[in-house]
């Protein structure tokens, strides 16, 4: 062990971290299919070649073509628990470039803040996590077992890159996660689950004029989203509001008919689609939800002849919840305390993360990592950089609390 100053080691490590946070935004990661050096792979091939320089055992897979992981161990050579921490390559799109203050992709510091997209949802945390690391490294500080890095792709779309570091065989023993989020530094011991489902109506196409010579699914739809609202209202009746994550939600996001071809006033149309971003929470039955919704379509149909409509099930995710009491909640906890001299704030997580699958591969997690957590996917994202600074610190002491012991046989 190295003893330096903590002073100057903070300064050291605010240091790195903000010029990694800056470097990794400076790559555009929109997942832009087609878009040659426009996915994850400029940022995986970066990252890669930074845990390299770190001395960790680095591996890339392409989950798909353009689209890698980048997985960084640091094994201490001593027998004890590992440690995972999950931060993504991928950034939702910019939008207009011309609504920014700033360049999005320029990482510009003002005042204090950085700017750009992926300062704050997650390259901030992702930076945070890896100056941590290399902080415990460079400092020689006596651990037990492996940190484990995990930098997926596709956490803003369909998880693919977290579902193939799992698949892969890497979650198999570990024994606790730290998923790195703009969650104001909150400990986040829970999550919403989703389900997306997609439910289409089928009618008869027919002149506006002569509405009765087919059949409009558009009105039956009508009927559909009012029971779905219904529905909703009943889960929230039954669950009440749940003390982290607030309230359970059905809502329709996408109403499309006709769902191909042009649409025109005088026309009705053949099809009407809905899509559902539902949001669950711990005593929801997500099959119990499902029959529910097929039950509404059942009725909707009963009775009304040549009228047909079906449900598809896109996406599903569970919600999660770890106990307060787990190693690396407590941990976590520790750590807090100890970087910031307060008591760490417990909250929950509103949408899901990839720790949702690592959840289900049965590996105990926590969400937390600096940002405004009302920032993520708006225009002019930022992150303060006292918060990247403090973040760096919390996973460092994280990583200390978590791997002091050898792992109990």
């Amino acid at each position: 062990m190295i003893l330096i100053d903590e002073k100057a080691r903070v300064e050291r490590d605010t240091k790195e971290v903000v010029d990694l946070t800056q470097a990794l935004v400076r790559i555009p990661s929109v997942y832009r299919p087609g878009v040659k050096d426009g996915n994850e792979e400029k940022t995986a091939h970066y990252a890669a070649a930074y845990l390299e320089e770190m001395g960790l055992d680095v591996h890339m897979e392409e989950v798909e073509p353009g689209r890698p992981n980048v997985i960084g161990i640091y094994d201490t050579k001593r027998p004890g628990k590992t440690l995972l921490f999950e931060g993504h390559t991928d950034v939702v799109t910019e939008g207009d470039p011309a609504r920014w203050t700033y360049d999005p992709f320029g990482a510009e510091i003002v005042e204090g803040r950085m700017y750009g997209r992926g300062t704050n949802d997650t390259k901030g945390n992702l930076a945070c996590a890896i100056t941590a690391v290399h902080s415990l490294i460079k400092d020689e500080e006596e651990l037990n077992g492996k940190i484990i890095l995990c930098i997926p792709c596709d956490e803003e779309g369909m998880m693919i890159g977290i579902k193939h570091f799992i698949q892969q065989g890497w979650a198999r023993d570990v024994d606790g996660a730290v998923i790195c989020e703009p969650e104001e530094n909150q400990l986040c011991t829970a999550q919403k689950g989703a389900m997306r489902i997609q439910i289409d109506a089928y009618g008869r196409q027919a002149h506006g004029a002569m509405p009765l010579s087919g059949l409009n699914p558009n009105t039956r739809m009508a009927k559909i989203i009012t029971a779905l609202d219904e529905l909703e209202q009943r889960e929230k009746e039954k669950t009440g509001k749940h003390e982290l994550l607030g309230w359970p939600s059905i809502t329709p996001t996408i109403l499309q008919a006709p769902v191909s071809g042009e649409p025109q006033i005088n026309v009705v149309p053949e099809q009407c689609r809905t899509t559902l971003d539902i949001r669950t929470v711990p005593g929801q039955n997500h099959e119990a939800l499902k029959r529910d919704i097929q039950q509404i379509l059942d009725r909707t149909m009963e009775g009304d002849a040549g009228f047909d409509a079906e449900m598809i099930v896109l996406e599903e995710r569970p919600w999660t919840k770890t106990d307060r009491e787990n190693p690396v909640v407590t941990a976590v906890a520790e750590a807090y305390k100890k970087v910031t001299g307060k008591a760490p704030v417990y909250n929950g997580v509103p949408g899901a993360t990839d720790g949702t699958f690592l959840h289900l591969a049965g590996i105990p997690i926590l969400t937390t990592g600096g940002g405004d957590r009302e920032v993520p996917h708006q225009v002019d994202e930022y992150i303060d950089i006292c918060d990247l600074v403090e973040t760096t610190q919390l996973y460092r002491q994280t990583a200390l609390e978590f791997l002091q012991e050898p792992k109990e046989s």
